[in-house]
């Protein structure tokens, strides 16, 4: 474990992200900002390889640091994971000179990349083709999901070949002849991620910009690998949810709020315990069932939050209100259809851990 990367990081988000925790959640300048702030101390490529003036860390500092920024703004954890997942592709390809041009830029943010790939994990036709011609592919298709438009200066495409398997590959993040985007989304929480739809026709993707090409299904394979790393947000807004409930407990002199504190925190780690534990070697479905509760937590903590804050709660700029619907967003975030099952097991189940 890195702890001067976690306390650097600790420190910026407590001074510089918390108190403004409201305004990055509504404003893309202020995210864009706070964005700013994580690449000025280059945490913003923590898996980009040394030999490509990346810090490179482990899988310890890396999930603890993601729950970290969700702990403090889920606009900012929202879109700086896009940008992590970014690196964290192109440092695994075989394309030595993508690698050579982007990986040097993106740990301090000179080079900021997003992702739309989430439409590969959706059954039936592909919404995004790629067609093999001369030099490179042709693409077409919509693309659903795509986060930082304005923020970022291109994203990966995520594109299915003739013969099902995956092509991922760089475009810009900007309107061209062939490539619209819509509006950005009213989404009910961190409306400043700038999340859009694009509608791409007949665009020419250079070999040179191939990140990857995956076989048939394995971004399907992919999701159920890294089935807990989704988990990592909800855990971190579950401890923001907490927090609340730990300053609200200072000021209200209400011994239940304590006990509820007291008993919520217990969970909270012994959950943040088990994912932190879980590896490969664990079956699939023990490790769905730690990424249910790991949601449930969320909501809970961000229910706690709204509770003891009372009817302020309901005000929009109010922290509880913030945290209860990054609670919503974490739980379908990177959902897949197991997730979902898991989440409505785990609501209706009586033997609740």
């Amino acid at each position: 474990m890195n702890q001067q990367i976690l306390d650097l990081a600790s420190s910026y988000l407590q001074a510089a992200v918390a108190p403004q925790a409201g305004a990055i959640d509504r404003d893309p300048v202020a995210l864009k900002a706070a964005l700013t702030g994580l690449g000025d101390r280059s945490l913003l490529g923590l898996m980009v390889p040394q030999d490509w003036s990346g810090p490179e860390v482990d899988i310890g500092t890396y999930r603890a640091f993601m729950q970290l920024v969700a702990r403090y703004s889920g606009a900012l954890a929202f879109l700086q994971t896009q940008h992590q997942s970014a690196a964290r592709r192109i440092a695994s390809s075989d394309n030595e000179a993508l690698k050579s041009a982007y990986l040097p830029y993106m740990s301090n943010g000179e080079v900021l990349l997003g992702v739309g790939v989430s439409q590969l994990r959706r059954p039936g036709p592909p919404l995004v083709k790629a067609l093999p011609v001369e030099g490179g592919y042709q693409i077409h298709g919509l693309v659903p999901w795509i986060t930082g438009f304005g923020l970022f200066q291109e994203f990966i495409i995520g594109a299915t070949l003739p013969d099902g398997r995956a092509l991922f590959g760089l475009v810009p993040l900007r309107k061209t002849s062939n490539i619209a985007f819509s509006e950005p989304m009213e989404l009910a929480a961190m409306t400043s991620t700038n999340t859009v739809t694009a509608v791409i026709r007949n665009w020419f993707l250079p070999q040179q910009q191939v990140v990857s090409i995956k076989p048939a299904d394995w971004y399907r394979e992919n999701d159920k690998k890294n089935v807990l790393h989704h988990s990592l947000f909800p855990l971190g807004c579950a401890r923001a949810g907490l927090d609340i409930v730990e300053n609200t407990a200072k000021v209200k002199n209400l011994p239940f709020i304590g006990d509820a504190l007291i008993s919520l925190n217990r969970e909270l780690t012994n959950c943040d315990r088990a994912i932190m534990a879980a590896g490969p070697r664990d079956s699939f479905d023990d490790r769905l069932e730690l990424r249910a509760w790991a949601i449930d937590l969320a909501v809970r903590c961000a229910h706690a939050a709204v509770a003891v804050s009372s009817g302020v709660a309901n005000y929009s700029d109010h922290p509880a209100q913030r945290v209860y619907r990054e609670a919503m967003v974490y739980t379908v975030f990177g959902q897949t259809t197991a997730v979902m099952e898991a989440t409505l097991a785990r609501l209706i189940s009586k033997n609740a851990q």
